[in-house]
């Protein structure tokens, strides 16, 4: 088992800047593809970015290239999400997920979630 705990969310005007937090503990070495995902309001789940422990390696959606950085810290087992130039757009729910070896962009790939942190953006 993986539990992992999100933090750093809350209210920015547009142009500002937040970061995301995501501890996990458990069985951590057992999670290689470490992901945020968001749920804006009456959408579905999307994925946002996700890196891997193994290569270093980051993915992003495309609307997010350029402002968001995905990182992580093995020795911590923590993963950030530096978001920067934020859009009223990017105002969701985002959660942290966690699986076993490649990344994917479909949710329902993932293991492990966290409870999400809410981040709000205003115009």
């Amino acid at each position: 088992q993986v539990q992992l705990v999100e933090s750093g969310g809350g209210l920015v005007q547009a142009g500002g800047s937040l970061r995301l937090s995501c501890a996990a503990s458990g069985r951590t070495f057992s999670s290689n593809a470490m992901a945020w995902f968001r749920q804006r309001p009456g959408k579905e789940r999307e994925f946002v970015a996700a890196v891997l422990r193994s290569s270093g390696n980051t993915y992003y959606r495309n609307d997010v290239k350029g402002r968001f950085t995905i990182s992580r810290d093995n020795a911590k087992n923590t993963v950030y999400l530096q978001m920067n130039s934020l859009k009223p757009e990017d105002t969701a729910v985002y959660y942290c997920a966690a699986r076993g070896s490649s990344y994917y962009t479909d949710p329902r790939r993932y293991d492990y979630w966290g409870q999400g942190t809410q981040v709000t953006v205003s115009s």
